[in-house]
């Protein structure tokens, strides 16, 4: 066994297919199988199992990956941190953002870490808060930025901003024009007079929405659960239902203009936005500042 094998391992786990993984990796489709062969004759056991898509691991396929993502990561750390200059990091970071930021950063991300690291390379994984959580703790990400990560021991969690929640709905609705008004503010008690069109029950918005209105006594009326925040906006506007974000998750889709944002109050409802590392990790000179180049683009979303 060794860390090429590792490798090619990871990537046809992460794409499940050997040819994909062969475009990706650039090598031929034959020559990635032959490694992964020798790999399984190296353990004894078996990675994959084909079918008609593709590939899936195996119970001991899953195994390996949770080491072999943190063997790897490692060992990009062990690289970065002997090739680092002092004034010029060098190596690879990868940083989990939720969707609605991943929308809205990876552009002047992208743009100022080229500007200030150029020997370094940058990997940017969109996903929900709660996954993106676990990557951080098994290795698959070095940073990242969530809402309303749970404290556990083997994270760091430095809060960045609050980002209250309001209700999403389209102008064109049949609701009173005084209801309508850009900014009007809606008590909580209120929001069960509105159907809901919510992400399922692991999105951490959905998670606190539901906590607080249980906490003030409020039934919601949850007319649609689906996962997509862009196809929810469009529902909204095909007028299914309302939907509940933030000001920030609102920005990150494009045209935008027709819907009106109400804030939530009695009591406000907010969303911590925190960036994620892992408590048992020694992070890199590059992702030290990065973690600090997050927070500077934070700051300037409005």
């Amino acid at each position: 066994m060794n860390l090429k094998q590792l490798e090619y391992f990871v990537h046809v786990a992460g794409h499940g297919s050997f040819s994909r993984a062969a475009t990706v990796l650039d090598i031929a489709q034959p020559a990635l199988s032959r490694q992964i062969r020798s790999l399984e004759a190296a353990l004894n056991e078996q990675l994959f199992v084909r079918d008609g898509r593709g590939v899936s691991l195996t119970d001991a396929g899953m195994r390996l990956l949770e080491h072999s993502t943190a063997i790897l990561q490692l060992v990009t750390h062990a690289r970065a941190d002997l090739c680092a200059r002092r004034d010029e990091p060098s190596g690879r970071v990868s940083i989990g953002l939720p969707p609605s930021l991943n929308r809205l950063m990876t552009l002047p991300l992208i743009r100022c870490f080229k500007s200030q690291f150029p020997n370094a390379r940058l990997s940017i994984v969109e996903g929900l808060s709660t996954n993106i959580i676990e990557w951080v703790m098994s290795g698959r990400v070095d940073l990242a930025l969530a809402y309303n990560p749970e404290a556990q021991p083997g994270l760091d969690i430095v809060p960045l901003r609050d980002e209250a929640l309001g209700l999403v709905s389209f102008t064109s609705t049949s609701l009173p024009q005084k209801r309508r008004l850009k900014g009007k503010s809606l008590p909580l008690k209120d929001l069960i007079d509105y159907p809901l069109i919510v992400p399922e029950r692991m999105h951490a918005m959905r998670r606190l929405l539901e906590t607080q209105a249980a906490l003030a006594g409020v039934k919601l009326d949850i007319a649609w659960e689906v996962s997509s925040i862009p196809a929810i906006v469009e529902l909204v506007r095909a007028g299914y239902g309302h939907a509940v974000l933030t000001a920030t998750g609102l920005a990150a889709l494009n045209g935008a203009g027709d819907l009106v944002l109400r804030p939530l109050v009695e009591p406000e409802i907010v969303n911590v936005l925190c960036v994620v590392s892992s408590a048992s990790k020694r992070q890199t000179p590059l992702a030290l500042q990065t973690a600090s180049l997050l927070r500077q683009i934070v700051d300037q979303i409005k």
